[in-house]
């Protein structure tokens, strides 16, 4: 898949981890009924290999269905041979350098501008600001443009639906969501309340990009 294109499309990756597969399993499969294009499976939640084989076989082949948390070669191996389109990583490491071996657009993680340069030079294809809340908000991510006035970041960490917004208005090519989206609805939550919280996501996206 081309990551890059599908992030500037669809502008916000659904994140889901939980520690009852089966619950990861439904919010997957909710996100993608409600519109979400990008989700992320994160290898911290419970099953999260299974979760990605299961919502492969559901969603099929086109799902821009994506890994995260994969730190090491073998989690690369392992989430592409899940079927994971793309990889999320929440560092500068070598799940991002054998990622790319294998042929999997990268979403790697990163902090500091030193972190950025090095995520340029194993091939990744956008950088994840993580964990942006807490690194400043929208107004570091405007100071990293000065120097990196063209890459695609995507702040991911502590992202509400206002924050998505902000982001989104100051030059995130894309942002990342977790909690504040997903609730308790992967550890056997609400879909009902998914649902709602989906959408005011979806609006926000959509204001933003109404603004532009």
């Amino acid at each position: 898949m081309d990551l890059l294109t599908a992030l500037r499309t669809h502008r916000i990756v659904a994140i889901v981890r939980g520690d009852d597969a089966d619950a990861a399993l439904r919010t997957v499969l909710t996100l993608a009924d409600e519109g979400f294009a990008l989700i992320e499976v994160s290898l911290s939640g419970k099953g999260a290999l299974d979760v990605i084989r299961r919502a492969r076989t559901a969603l099929g082949p086109a799902a821009q269905l994506g890994a995260g948390t994969v730190l090491t070669a073998a989690d690369a191996s392992a989430v592409r041979e899940a079927g994971a389109g793309f990889v999320v990583t929440p560092a500068v490491c070598e799940g991002v350098s054998e990622a790319k071996r294998l042929g999997l657009p990268v979403l790697a993680g990163v902090m500091t501008p030193t972190d950025i340069v090095a995520a340029q030079r194993l091939g990744a294809d956008a950088y994840k600001l993580f964990p942006a809340a807490q690194a400043g908000g929208p107004g570091y991510l405007k100071a990293l443009h000065g120097p990196f006035p063209d890459l695609p970041f995507v702040p991911v960490g502590g992202v509400d639906a206002e924050l998505a917004h902000s982001y989104l208005a100051e030059g995130a090519t894309a942002v990342g969501v977790s909690s504040p989206l997903i609730g308790d609805a992967a550890d056997g939550g609400s879909t009902d309340a998914l649902r709602a919280r989906a959408r005011t996501f979806l609006d926000a996206v959509r204001s933003a990009d109404a603004g532009r």
